[in-house]
C-alpha cells in the first residue's frame, strides 16, 4: 500500500517536471516565431538617430514589413539569398540593417535614397536628385546630461519629396559630412542617413556603411515600448520613477 502511494507520488512529480518543461518548451518557440517572423526589440546604444531616438530607447521593429531574408533569422543560420514576400521601404522609414562591412551588426538609421536616386548634402542641406530637401529652423534641442552639464543643437525640420517630415540636428554649422560629392544609389540598395547629421556614420560614409543591399534589412521601427534616461541601468526597478522617460513610451515611429 504504502509503495504503491510513493509510486504514484513519484509519478505525479515527474508529470508535474515533465508539463513545466513542455511548457517553457512551448513558450520558448513561440518567442522565436514571434521574434523571427513578427517582432523583435532593439534597443538605442549611440545618439546618431536624435532626437528621434535617444540613448536608452527600446523599441520593436516589425519583421515582416520589407519580407524576410536570411537576416531575419537569429544568426543568419538560414541559407537563403534575396527576399522573399519582399516589399521595399518607403523614404523616411527608420530601419534597423546589418552593416554591410561585416553582416552581422545592427544599425539603425533613416531611408534617405531610393535605388537609382542621386543623394549630396550641399551646405548642410540634403539634395535628392539635383532638387535642395526643404528644411525649416525649429529651435535647439537642449541635452542635459547626467553631471548638469547643458548642450545645444540647432534643430531643423526636413520634409522628404513624399511627405515625411522629422527633425534632424546640425551640431556644426560646418561639419565634415555637410559637404559630400553626389552619391547614385545602386540597384538593389538604399541610401541610410542619421537624423544627428553631424554625428552619424552612415552610407555618406562609404567606407564603413555605404549602400545598404536589400537583403541587409532586418525590419522596420514601429513604436518605442520603453525609454531609460542615458547611463541609467534598466534592472534598477526601484529608480524607475525617476530614470523612465514616462512621456516617450508607446511612441509610434
Amino acid at each position: 500500500m504504502a509503495s504503491d502511494k510513493a509510486a504514484s507520488s513519484k509519478q505525479a512529480k515527474q508529470g508535474g517536471i515533465g508539463e513545466t518543461l513542455k511548457v517553457i518548451a512551448q513558450a520558448l518557440v513561440l518567442a522565436l516565431v514571434v521574434r523571427t517572423f513578427l517582432f523583435q526589440p532593439f534597443n538605442i546604444p549611440s545618439g546618431s538617430m536624435m532626437d528621434t531616438l535617444l540613448i536608452g530607447d527600446y523599441l520593436f521593429v516589425s519583421k515582416y514589413s520589407y519580407g524576410y531574408s536570411r537576416y531575419s533569422f537569429p544568426f543568419g543560420i538560414v541559407p537563403m539569398s534575396g527576399r522573399i514576400l519582399a516589399s521595399e521601404p518607403e523614404r523616411g522609414d527608420i530601419v534597423v540593417f546589418k552593416l554591410p562591412l561585416d553582416n552581422e551588426t545592427d544599425y539603425i538609421k533613416r531611408v534617405i535614397g531610393l535605388p537609382g536616386d542621386t543623394i549630396q548634402m550641399i551646405g548642410g542641406v540634403l539634395h535628392i536628385n539635383g532638387t535642395a530637401v526643404p528644411r525649416e529652423r525649429v529651435g535647439d534641442f537642449v541635452e542635459v546630461d547626467r553631471f548638469g552639464v547643458e548642450r545645444k543643437a540647432a534643430r531643423y525640420r526636413e520634409t522628404l519629396p513624399n511627405g515625411v517630415s522629422y527633425d534632424t540636428l546640425d551640431l556644426d554649422p560646418d561639419g565634415a559630412s555637410d559637404n559630400t560629392p553626389p552619391y547614385v544609389v545602386p540597384a538593389g540598395h538604399f541610401f541610410m542617413m542619421g537624423d544627428n547629421r553631424d554625428n552619424s556614420s552612415d552610407s555618406r560614409v562609404l567606407d564603413h556603411v555605404g549602400y545598404v543591399p536589400f537583403e541587409n534589412l532586418v525590419g522596420k521601427a514601429q513604436v518605442i515600448f520603453f525609454s531609460i534616461g542615458d547611463g541609467e541601468p534598466i534592472w534598477k526597478v526601484w529608480e524607475w520613477p525617476w530614470a523612465v522617460r514616462w512621456g516617450r513610451i508607446f511612441t509610434p515611429l
